[in-house]
């Protein structure tokens, strides 16, 4: 039987060791085109290393999932940052971890936060993170991450299985989140990926 992962909501101070939340929540602005916009500067620094890369932006779409979800591996890319951010208002599950042993995730700090329509995330370079888990619907995102020819995508399976059912952490005070089935399916991009094992 699968381990229970609780979920947390996202904030910056929690999510912090992995990386940067992109949202307009607690930031500050400025006015810009003569005061018609407001610009929520540097939410989130865009990481790139090796000679042959640079940053890009990319459009996806990912497929909705329903709870209970099965967590069986993590990914990460060690040559730079990588940010979804939605463009649709769709909710998205995020799950990481910090490094541990061998290069693998440590998977007594694997963390599950709930990262509503109006939240993204920026994973800091090397970041283990679960591929995207988007709820309720399919979900348009905007990336924004490292290109380039040289292999920037690591795998690896966990030990032992999680599930995450919705449920939030105790004293979190919030009602489980909700979603719609669809099939997981693994992602073809060859983001150059290499496999590791714990």
């Amino acid at each position: 039987m699968s381990a229970l992962l609780k979920l947390e909501p996202l904030t910056k101070t929690a999510f912090a060791p992995f990386g940067d939340v992109i949202a307009t929540d607690d930031n500050d602005w400025f006015p810009i085109n003569n005061g018609t916009t407001r610009r929520y500067h540097n939410l989130g620094q865009v990481q790139v290393l090796g000679a042959d890369g640079q940053a890009g932006i990319s459009l996806a779409t990912g497929g909705a999932f329903q709870f209970p979800l099965s967590i069986r591996m993590l990914e990460r890319h060690p040559l730079g940052s990588q940010a979804w951010i939605p463009v649709n208002d769709t909710p998205f599950i995020v799950v990481v971890a910090p490094n541990g042993a061998n290069n693998c995730p440590d998977e007594s700090g694997i963390r599950a936060f709930y990262a509503a329509g109006h939240q993204g995330v920026n994973y800091h370079t090397g970041t283990w993170h679960h591929p995207l888990l988007t709820l309720s619907v399919p979900g348009n995102f905007i990336v924004v991450d490292r290109i380039g020819s040289t292999p920037n995508c690591d795998e690896c399976d966990l030990s032992h299985p999680l599930q995450v059912d919705g449920s939030y952490l105790p004293g979190i005070g919030l009602t489980p989140a909700t979603g719609v089935r669809l099939p997981v399916t693994r992602r073809p991009d060859d983001h150059n990926k290499r496999r590791q094992n714990p």
